[in-house]
Order: C-alpha cells, then structure tokens, then sequence
C-alpha cells in the first residue's frame, strides 16, 4: 500500500482567493471588533448620533459611538469599515469550507485586540499549533491540525511599542472575562490568562530562557512570561503573516517556517511523559518540513545549520523514525536524512 501524503495542496483559484483576503487585510489598518454590525441613530440630547450596534464577542451586544447623524464623513468611513469587514467574513467563511485553517471566535476577539494596538507590528509573534494552522494557509495546504484550546504568544526581545500594554487589562477590555493563572510557585508573577470554565481559552506568555518555566519579566506589558529553552532561535526575523479566526484574517508575526520545523522536533523530545503531544509536534514539524521542500529547498538545510548543538543533539536520535514518516516525501526524507546524519 502506498504511504499517504502528509498534506494536499489548494487548488489554485482557492491559494489566489486566501492571498487576496490577506493582502486587502494587510492594507486595512485597525479591524473592527466582533461583527461587522450596523448603524443606528440616537436621539434625545438635542442631538443626534449614529452607534454602530455589533457583537465584540458571542452574545453580547455592544454600542460604539461613530459621530453626530449629520457628520457625513465619519458614517461614510464606518460605513466603508463595516462593508471591508462584511466582505472578509464572508471570504473567511468560504475559505473554511474549501479546508483552510480558521480558529473560533474568542481566538480572533483576542488577535484583533492586540492587532490594533501595534502588538504584533512591534515584534509579539505567535506560535504553538495557531502558527502552525496560520503556515499551512500560507502555503496552501490542507492538512490535518488538532484544535486548541490556548494562544501561545512569545517576544524575543523587549516590544518596540509607542506606549507600555497592561497585558491582561488589554485581554478584559476584550469583552471576555479574562482572569490571570496564578503562578507557580505562588509567590511567582502570573504568564498566563484564561477563560472560566475546564475548556476555557488559555493565553501563554514566553520568552526565550532557562530553566524551562523559569519566569521572565516583561516591562513593556506589564506582565511576566514562561521561559523556554532556544525560543531566541525561533524567534529570530519573524516574518509578517495572518491568522483566519471567527470572521476575520487578522495580521500577525509567524516563527520561520524552517525553524519552526526544528524548534517543534526538539520540543518532541522533551515531552517526557506526554507522548501524544510529543508525536502532534513531530506530525506539524515534518507536514511543514515537506511543504517546504516544495517551495523554499534550501531553507531546512540553512536552519539545521543555525541551530544550537542542543536543538540539533536532541533530534538526531530521531532520525529513522522521522525518515519512515516521510515515505511519501522522497525529497524530503532525503533533505532530512543528510542533515540528521552524523
């Protein structure tokens, strides 16, 4: 029996119709929170307003002032920013039925948030499975991903922010009752907020740093992050990318592919006592690993070659187990096998 491919690729009208819907979002500016809505006017002050009236998250109703009813040019420019997001929900919707990623609701209402506040321009990037999710759209892709329940977001260096983020006031203004995960031990600053409930969204700060879990200040955002081993070499020249969450392509900061691939092997390794996490890091690491022979060769082999000994120690071993995932991927598994040789 053959092996199976670990991914298809998009049709090309389909990878045209994504890139499209990202290179309007990245000319948008700020996005508009939740739903596009609609605009209504209030009387009853000897005036009146126009509100645009519109969801920031699922169930709750919001108002948000535009301007006088008679101040012609800011309606016509919400009217132009709800149109613009009417048009990229319907795109969104249409791109996940054709296979490509897009995370909930609640996932976007926290990008859009942090987009707008020049975050992610400043040099906050995502990781973990959304990244993962964000490159398979990048390249067109169709492969299978576990849904998560957490936003994992890193800063290798301090923010360049025009202004200082409380970090978890930003989360609440949100909409959702965002509360912070006592640390551990509890005497140590919080990294994470969450969401009530067991399948409440969870929102991770790291950074790079040792020992793993070993807290980090971060002065800029008022709030601390987990350190983890080597994160300064996935992190180093993020490149700008988008995220489909709810109804929106939201920009963001992605990892290199290619060192994500590595980063994500490594991980693999130190999942001692998770071996379910352990193979879903080496099934996106090596989905990655093949979409990226076919479309940047080179750029496997420059990232094994910048990697640190202890990233490149740890996931030799691994080697023929790697190699017997990849029988679909000759090219690939033939990339793999000369760099993962001694």
């Amino acid at each position: 029996m053959a092996a199976m491919p670990l991914y298809r690729l998009q049709e090309l009208a389909f990878r045209t119709q994504y890139a499209e819907l990202k290179e309007r979002t990245l000319a948008a500016g700020t996005l508009l929170p939740g739903t596009p809505g609609s605009l209504q006017e209030r009387t009853g002050t000897g005036y009146a307003y126009c509100y645009r009236v519109h969801y920031p998250v699922p169930g709750k109703q919001a108002e948000t002032l535009v301007g006088r009813a008679d101040d012609h040019a800011a309606l016509e420019a919400m009217r132009d920013r709800m149109a613009f997001a009417e048009w990229s929900s319907k795109q969104v919707s249409a791109l996940r039925k054709l296979g490509f990623q897009v995370a909930d609701k609640t996932v976007a209402r926290v990008l859009v948030e942090l987009h707008n506040l020049g975050a992610f321009e400043a040099g906050l990037t995502l990781v973990g499975t959304l990244a993962y999710m964000a490159w398979l759209n990048e390249f067109g892709i169709i492969a299978v991903t576990a849904r998560t329940q957490d936003i994992d977001l890193a800063r290798r260096q301090r923010l360049k922010l025009a202004m200082p983020i409380h970090f978890l006031e930003t989360l609440q203004a949100t909409g959702l009752p965002f509360v912070a995960v006592p640390g551990l031990p509890s005497s140590a600053p919080s990294t994470s907020v969450k969401l009530p409930g067991i399948q409440g969204l969870r929102v991770d700060m790291l950074a790079p740093g040792e020992p793993i879990g070993h807290t980090l200040k971060l002065p800029e955002l008022d709030w601390a992050a987990q350190a983890v081993p080597h994160y300064d070499y996935l992190l180093d020249a993020p490149e700008p990318g988008a995220l489909l969450a709810g109804g929106h392509c939201i920009p963001i900061r992605l990892p290199r592919p290619a060192r994500f691939v590595w980063h994500k092997l490594y991980a693999s390794t130190r999942r001692s006592g998770f071996p379910e996490k352990a193979a879903k890091d080496r099934q996106q690491a090596l989905t990655l690993a093949a979409a990226l022979t076919e479309n940047d060769p080179t750029a496997l082999r420059e990232a094994w070659q910048a990697a640190p000994g202890a990233i490149t120690e740890s996931v030799r071993p691994l080697r023929e187990r790697l190699l017997a995932a990849l029988t679909a991927h000759p090219e690939t598994s033939d990339m793999l096998a000369d760099c993962l040789t001694p």
